[in-house]
């Protein structure tokens, strides 16, 4: 009699997974590395890693339909004669025009001034849309100085200096040429339909006292009047935030690997930078080491989706953040209504990426005149300035449990970790102890 082992489950590899063994094949076929949008999809440690620690009798909890908690936040104010004030500590990050429709900039910067927050125009210039309808409007200050000029300068009511980006820190941003329409071209003096990549560092200087002389500048420009923000990408946040205080900068923004970006490769976007959690205790640390923190204000931006996550990031003391992605779907971006034209483009609502190409069904990250018409900038930023009520309300309510007049009161000791990560990252301790990772000896 002959003996037989019994049939097993063929068992795939942790290493050569399905994902990765497609990406061999395309790039065998094609001999080209692949391209897209959006932040970093794997998985890593982030703000659901942590739980705030409500009142009971050693904290006495707030009263939300009584007592008051403050969500205004004022930015600029180290230098600048005109800081910002916001109603909200949830700014709208720099999305393109160029890499976003025009109706979608419209939309954005109706659902920020109806929320009494700023939003913040991206690589390619100033449109009048954007200013038209954004109270408050961060200028970007980029290493490609597309659409850059004196009087867009003056317009604005900031200046955000881009060094760096979560996405990718250390390179430079992509425009394909199906997506630079005459209007684009014409914006940042390129020709129509050719293929642009933005420059992965400014020009004219390549230090911190070379970025000190130009943010004077800047200054002199605009009169002293204007906040001046320096944007980094998360890769060394305590050296980058100190030399940004050290040249001259109101407001710092670290910018973690979740953060979307408009096109770069994926390669980039998934093995570059460290995620938002581990760039906000560096940060703030070489604010305090300065003794410089809540004078210079930070702005974490990369992954934020709701009030916990903000409340987390202000309680590790940041001042404000910055969402992008989770604003384009606010707006509409990735909406299962167009999954059928998804699906034509291959993908699927939730993980369409491919921002690059100019397809986008919801109309969002598209120039195709037809697709366009798709976004109605009015009721987009209606849904946007809902959205922005919610998270306000959610960081609101978790404040008030932790016994919290203003969002701004919350701090570490109200935080726990659920994974070691997580603890080490955020410097709070391991839940169920008082084990902070890499101090108290160990």
């Amino acid at each position: 009699m002959t003996y037989r082992n019994p049939p097993t489950t063929p068992r795939k590899s942790a290493t050569f997974d399905d994902y990765t063994l497609s990406e061999i094949r395309r790039a065998a076929a094609t001999g080209i590395y692949d391209i897209r949008g959006a932040g970093a999809k794997r998985k890593l440690p982030h703000f659901d890693d942590l739980l705030f620690l409500g009142a009971s009798i050693s904290r006495y909890p707030l009263e939300g339909y009584r007592e008051r908690c403050d969500t205004s936040v004022v930015l600029g104010s180290r230098y600048a004669k005109k800081p910002i004030e916001l109603k909200i500590p949830i700014t709208i990050a720099g999305m393109s025009f160029g890499s976003l429709s025009g109706p979608a900039k419209e939309a954005l910067g109706r659902g920020a001034t109806l929320s009494g927050t700023s939003t913040t125009t991206g690589d390619g210039g100033m449109t009048e849309e954007e200013r038209g309808h954004s109270k408050t409007l961060v200028y970007q200050y980029l290493p490609s100085r597309y659409g850059m000029n004196p009087r867009d300068l003056r317009r604005a009511d900031a200046i955000e200096v881009v060094v760096g980006q979560g996405a990718k820190p250390g390179g430079g941003g992509m425009l394909l040429g199906q997506k630079i329409s005459d209007r684009v071209a014409e914006m940042r003096t390129l020709p129509k339909g050719i293929d642009q990549r933005s420059a992965s560092r400014h020009p004219d200087w390549t230090g911190p006292d070379d970025l000190e002389i130009k943010i004077l500048e800047l200054r002199e420009i605009t009169d002293w009047a204007k906040p001046i923000y320096v944007k980094v990408g998360g890769a060394r946040p305590y050296y980058d935030t100190a030399l940004a205080v050290k040249s001259g900068a109101d407001v710092v923004v670290v910018d973690g690997m979740q953060g979307g970006t408009a096109a770069t490769q994926e390669v980039f976007i998934e093995n570059v930078g460290q995620p938002t959690l581990a760039c906000i205790r560096p940060a703030v640390q070489a604010l305090q080491d300065l003794g410089m923190h809540r004078k210079v204000q930070l702005i974490v931006s990369g992954g934020i989706r709701n009030g916990a996550d903000v409340a987390k990031a202000l309680a590790l003391g940041v001042d404000a953040v910055s969402i992008g992605t989770a604003a384009l779907v606010a707006l509409g971006d990735n909406d299962p209504r167009w999954e059928a034209e998804y699906n034509e483009l291959g993908t699927t609502a939730g993980a369409y990426d491919d921002w690059h190409e100019g397809r986008d069904p919801a109309g969002i990250t598209t120039q195709d005149p037809e697709l366009m018409k798709r976004v109605d900038p009015i009721a987009a930023g209606r849904r946007l300035a809902n959205y922005l009520k919610v998270m306000t309300l959610e960081a609101q309510t978790i404040a008030r449990a932790c016994g919290k007049n203003s969002l701004h009161n919350l701090e570490p000791e109200d935080l726990v970790a659920l994974t070691i990560e997580a603890a080490a990252m955020a410097g709070v301790p391991l839940t169920g102890t008082n084990w902070i990772p890499g101090k108290n000896g160990f």
